[in-house]
This record gives C-alpha cells, structure tokens and sequence, in this order.
C-alpha cells in the first residue's frame, strides 16, 4: 500500500534530494582540499589523501545495514534523525583534528551517520512510489541532488582560497542543520504501522534473505556497483590527473563541475523518457555505450602517453553520461519487486553500490601510476562486467515471467 507523502510533489522531490546531497557534498566539497588536508595533517603519500574519500564511505556503506532493517520497524522519520545527527557529530569535530589518522576515524563516523541519508531517501520513495512512477520521481530527485556536485567542489575551492579548509565541514554542519529542521517540520512518515516488520535478528534474516534471493534485484545491484567504483575511483584521483597531469589548477572544480552536469543532464532525459522505455532496458543500453567509450578510451591511453586535454574531456563526459543514465535506472530496477521490504532492500542496494563501489574505487586509485591508461582499463572491465549482471538480470525476468 502506497500514501501520498506530501501533498507538494515539488517541495517532496526537493527535500529528498536535500537528504542525498549531505553524502554528495560530503565527497564532492573535500575534492579540492584532499591535497592541502594532507599536507597540513602530515599524510605521508599522495595517494594516501584518496583514504578520505575510502574510509568515508566505508562507514557509510556498512551502516545501511543496520538503517534500512530499523525504518523497517520504527519508520523512516526517526532514522532520517539518528543518522542526521550522528553525521552532525563528526563534522563538528573535524576543524580540530590534530593529525591526519584522527580525520580519517571522523571521516569513517561522518560516513555513518550519511548512511541514513542514502537509505531512507530511496526508501521513502518506494514507500510512496512504484513502476515507472518511482523511476521517473528518483531522476527528478537525481537531477536536482546532481546540483551538489556541481557546486560543491568550486565552492571547496573558494573556501580554501579565502579561509582554510576547516570551513568545508562548518558548511557541511549547516548542511546537515537546515535538513533536520525542514525534514522535522515537512517530511511525514511514508511507513504504515500495518507495513512496519519487527526488529528482531529474526526477521531481520528473513527480509535481507528475501532481498539477497531474488537473482534480478542482486544482478543489477551488483552491476550499479561496478559502475558506481569507476566513478569512485575517478573522483579519488581527479587531483592527481587534472592537477598533475594536465596541470590545470583554479579550474579544476569546473572539470568536476562538467562530469556532475552530464550526470545531472542524464537524470533530466531519463525523467521524461523512462515512462516510454521503462528504467531496466535504458540501464542496459546505457551500460554497453559505456563499455564501448571506455574500450576506445583505452585503446587512446594505450596509444598515447598522455591524451591531449580536449580528448581526455570529449572521452570521459559521454562516458559519465552513460554511467548517469545506467546508475539510475538499476537501482530504480533493482528496487522494484522488493516493496514489502523496501528499507532493507535500499540498505543491501546502497550498502553493495557505497562499500563495494568504495574497493573498487579504491583498486582503481591505487592502480594510478601516473598514466591513465589503468584508470581506463579499470572502467572497461567494471563497463563489461556490470552489462553482462544485467544482461542476466534481463534473462531472469523473462524466464520468470508468468506464461500467458
């Protein structure tokens, strides 16, 4: 059974892509700064800095887990609550961290308390929404939260420039204030009493087995999480490449800015299309163009030792176009036929797509060795492997499907 969460579709839309976009500024805003944080903290390798993005979102893929089987029994708003303020905590502290190890440990606890934020705005949606409806309401969502990412990083540049970096989590502070009181205020519950499922080790078994058992909601997680670790990988090394290799410097935030536009660009086309085509079919067409760019990206790395700058750009933006597209779609596929336990389906879908997306991202990083061409490769296999997951997914609901 499914409510109208809000009799203002515009301010629900917005408040759900506030909710996502404190884990979107918590990544996004750091970008500029990872280099100065390190240096300041005393990290010992470059390399290294990438660990503020790893361990961030390490907390906050294991602590879906735990905040989707919990809405499922107390309700979403509370759990928008706890983990708003568990993330709140951390970042107060941050400014007044004494060396780069006792960041790192408040990076894992900001993570957290972002778990809430992942879990509860998919599920909130799934409460209200399902078909094609909830698709085209998560990239409503998406485009808007896609917004972040956008201003983020110039904003972290800005506020490096003209203050220190402690000012990035006084900004995520006010963040994470400004969504406790509109969500305290606006945001209803979506959980029914008669829907809500106890909170015992039991039942929670249960609904992560009924999750875990159904072969098409895991083939697309899987996927959306291989496809999600490019993008990790990509955003840890950024510095390295725009500021190292090409040297770019004030104008590296607009580099990101560009890749978050393109994503945000796919969020917008999929709105208005995905009522026609349905979200399963455009994350598989979306998937092979990505494999397809990424093989030719590859192909160039290998070629050449460094791509020129336009290149690079006219390489990678379609390819993040694609991922916008194909990430999506499979988890609005994914989440589909798990209504009935939607909290604890968008904890294993953000905890495989976060913490799985985090080692890949992690491999992907570490595997920089000044050359992109192991960045490329790592997005063509991960591009293969996520088409193949829904391929099979396609292959399940066909061979599932009532005979007619």
């Amino acid at each position: 059974m499914h409510i109208n969460p809000h009799k203002n579709r515009t301010e629900f839309i917005l408040l759900i892509a506030l909710l996502m976009a404190l884990n979107a500024v918590a990544i996004d805003i750091m970008l500029p700064a990872l280099p100065v944080i390190g240096t300041e903290l005393g990290a010992t390798n470059e390399n290294d800095q990438q660990l503020m993005l790893t361990l961030y979102l390490a907390g906050f893929g294991i602590s879906q887990l735990f905040y989707g089987p919990l809405s499922d029994a107390i309700g979403r708003r509370p759990v928008v609550f706890i983990g708003t303020g568990l993330f709140l905590i951390p970042v107060a502290l941050a400014p007044f961290s004494p060396d780069f190890s006792f960041l790192l440990m408040l990076r894992f606890m900001q993570g957290v308390g972002a778990g809430a934020s992942r879990v509860m705005s998919t599920a909130i949606v799934r409460d209200s929404y399902e078909g094609r409806a909830m698709a085209e309401i998560m990239s409503l969502t998406m485009m808007i939260f896609l917004a972040m990412p956008i201003i983020a990083p110039s904003l972290g540049q800005a506020i490096i420039l003209v203050t220190t970096w402690h000012f990035t989590f006084l900004f995520m502070a006010l963040m994470a204030v400004i969504t406790l009181v509109w969500a305290y205020f606006r945001l209803p519950e979506t959980l029914l009493s008669a829907d809500r499922r106890p909170f015992s080790v039991l039942t929670v078994i249960n609904n992560f087995k009924i999750v875990l058992s159904n072969k098409y909601s895991v083939s697309l997680t899987l996927a959306n999480m291989l496809l999600f670790g490019t993008l990790l990988g990509f955003l840890g090394i950024s510095p390295l490449i725009y500021l190292n290799i090409y040297d770019l410097g004030p104008i590296y935030p607009l580099m990101i800015a560009l890749t978050a536009s393109n994503l945000a660009i796919a969020s917008l086309i999929n709105s208005r299309i995905v009522g026609r085509f349905g979200p399963e079919r455009i994350a598989l067409v979306a998937a092979m163009s990505f494999v397809a760019i990424a093989a030719i990206w590859s192909l160039l790395a290998w070629q050449m030792t460094v791509l020129p700058p336009w290149l690079f750009v006219a390489i990678h933006q379609p390819l993040m176009l694609c991922f916008g597209f194909a990430g999506t779609n499979s988890i609005s596929a994914a989440m589909q036929p798990l209504g009935k336990v939607a909290g604890t389906a968008s904890s294993t879908v953000g905890f495989f797509q976060t913490a799985g997306g985090a080692i890949i991202g992690a491999a992907i990083g570490y595997a920089y060795n000044g050359s992109i061409l192991p960045v490329t490769l790592g997005f063509f296999i991960c591009g293969c492997l996520a088409a193949a997951l829904m391929l099979f997914a396609r292959f399940v609901r066909v061979a599932e499907a009532p005979a007619t």
